[in-house]
């Protein structure tokens, strides 16, 4: 058996195999309820092959989305809605993830097909953003300075999501700490420039989301699986560099969070990146070296052969893509074929004369 195709256990659940479907933003709901869409686009992967099927960026609170357009699990209706896509993903032998968020400054932003640019105005269904710092992104209206005992609330929003995720039929947890939303933006000395308990050093600038952390273990219980999504750099001078996301990924382990899904940027406009098949593998090395905690890498990750050498080379346990599964739905099932495995052990029954061996 190939690694890839290797079955994991965190704390009470079992993963399939260990190439999994990042959480992608669909911007297709309506007052964060979501719909037949999602149901179709995160079913399919799990009849793709996928071990685990993370859902796009959920917002905790409704200003802690990135558009008007974003999925919600703020409300029972939210839930309800969610509960359908859950059990399509487990009936068809997957695990159902969900990515927990706040957009911070990058909030209220026209989504990407709506045909609007830059942050939305309240006549048009926005609202204004909230942010360690009043700091605007590049582009984007300024954001308000978050009082501490706002960032009690959003904690408490955090626990209360992650209750709502787990009675939607969700089984992994997963904390957004990247790509520049509220919890990166904390962490960044480029977008945090307070001068309380929240900002200065990395541990102050740490406290919030390791609050989250815990918050959500909590509720959460011993049984249930928590990852956190981090950026393991800004690609920015003054910003955040990989050890000092390994170092704060440290502190989430003994918080109790399981595994680190580990991209990069997206805080700064003005960022810099090479981009290169496998080009973030090496950032989950670092952060795999320094935790010996469990590492999701990402980036660019197109085949089986790819991602098994990324795994056999011990620079990560897990495997997550995104374009490659909007690309090809089947990509799990491709990948399989490509490192020799049979085709009755992952393949759909109704599936398996397409497979090439037959």
């Amino acid at each position: 058996m190939s690694l890839l195709f290797s079955p994991l256990t965190i704390r009470g659940t079992t993963l399939q195999n260990r190439l999994w479907v990042s959480p992608m933003c669909m911007y297709s709901a309506q007052d964060g309820v979501v719909n037949d869409w999602h149901h179709v686009h995160l079913a399919q992967f799990a009849s793709g092959g996928a071990g685990l099927v993370i859902s796009e960026a959920t917002a905790v609170v409704p200003e802690g989305r990135i558009s008007p357009e974003d999925a919600g699990i703020w409300s029972d209706e939210q839930v309800e809605a969610w509960r359908a896509v859950t059990a399509s993903i487990a009936a068809r032998g997957s695990v159902a993830g969900i990515q927990l968020a706040h957009a911070g400054r990058k909030a209220s932003t026209f989504s990407p097909f709506s045909g609007g640019s830059g942050s939305v105005p309240a006549a048009s269904g926005g609202w204004v953003a909230e942010a360690p710092s009043p700091v605007a992104y590049d582009g984007l209206s300024a954001p308000v300075e978050m009082a501490v005992s706002r960032i009690r609330e959003v904690v408490e929003a955090f626990r209360t999501g992650a209750r709502r995720a787990l009675d939607a039929g969700f089984e992994v947890l997963e904390i957004h700490a990247a790509h520049g939303y509220l919890l990166h933006e904390f962490l960044s000395p480029l977008s945090n420039e307070r001068a309380d308990e929240y900002g200065g050093s990395l541990e102050n600038r740490a406290r919030f989301l390791l609050e989250v952390v815990r918050a959500v273990r909590a509720e959460a219980g011993e049984n249930v699986p928590l990852f956190v999504r981090f950026s393991a750099t800004d690609s920015a001078l003054g910003g955040l560099v990989v050890d000092d996301v390994a170092l704060v990924a440290e502190w989430a382990a003994e918080a109790g969070a399981d595994l680190f899904d580990v991209s990069t940027s997206g805080l700064v406009a003005h960022q810099q990146i090479d981009v290169f098949p496998g080009y973030q593998v090496p950032f989950a090395a670092r952060v795999r070296e320094h935790t010996g905690a469990l590492t999701a890498s990402v980036g660019i990750i197109t085949s089986g052969a790819q991602a098994e050498e990324i795994l056999a080379s011990g620079q990560a346990d897990v495997i997550l893509a995104g374009r490659e599964w909007l690309r090809d739905p089947h990509f799990g099932l491709r990948a399989a074929s490509e490192l020799g495995e049979d085709p009755a052990a992952l393949w759909p029954p109704q599936y398996i004369r397409a497979h090439r061996a037959s």
